[in-house]
């Protein structure tokens, strides 16, 4: 990642490589989309490029979709309690405050991302950074009652939040 964010313009005149290599990590272990994207270029802002990056995804093959969700770790699963994953997972989760779980709370999640993997196959996707620990508690209860179908549909939605944030944090416009 950058240390400093990147201009439009910047963006645009990347090599397809270097464009990968940036954006690669705003979908979780996915740079597949930002390597399709690259040849999508040249984009007229922040926007426009959140909307193509998110347009190959939902013009992607489900199994390919599908890979993408299974890409997220679980919410206060073994890899962020073993402190394994990817800086921009551990600033989110943070950002939620479920870094700071009472050991009750742990087991809660780990609950619920049980029964949700139970019955989805996938792991529970909420944007951290817009929610607090008890709104995505909640989330969990209400979206164990979705079909699968609407749970894709809204986990790659989220998906789209988490993509959007995470490419404010890497282009100024």
């Amino acid at each position: 990642m950058p240390a400093n964010r990147l201009s439009i313009s910047q963006i645009n005149a990347l090599p397809s490589a270097e464009f990968t290599r940036i954006f690669g990590p705003v979908f979780e272990h996915s740079p597949w989309i930002a390597e399709a994207a690259a040849d999508r270029r040249p984009v007229d802002g922040l926007e426009q490029l959140h909307a193509k990056l998110c347009e190959t995804v939902r013009t992607a093959p489900v199994e390919k979709q599908l890979a993408l969700i299974k890409a997220h770790p679980d919410l206060v699963g073994r890899a962020a309690l073993a402190g394994a994953l990817t800086s921009e997972s551990t600033t989110e989760q943070a950002a939620a405050g479920l870094n700071n779980l009472t050991s009750a709370e742990i087991a809660l999640f780990q609950k619920q991302n049980s029964a949700y993997r139970e019955k989805f196959g996938f792991p529970f996707i909420i944007c951290a950074r817009l929610n607090k620990k008890d709104a995505i508690l909640a989330g969990f209860e209400r979206r164990l009652q979705n079909t699968r179908e609407v749970e894709i549909k809204t986990a790659l939605e989220e998906i789209f939040k988490i993509a959007e944030l995470r490419l404010r944090d890497l282009v100024f416009s």
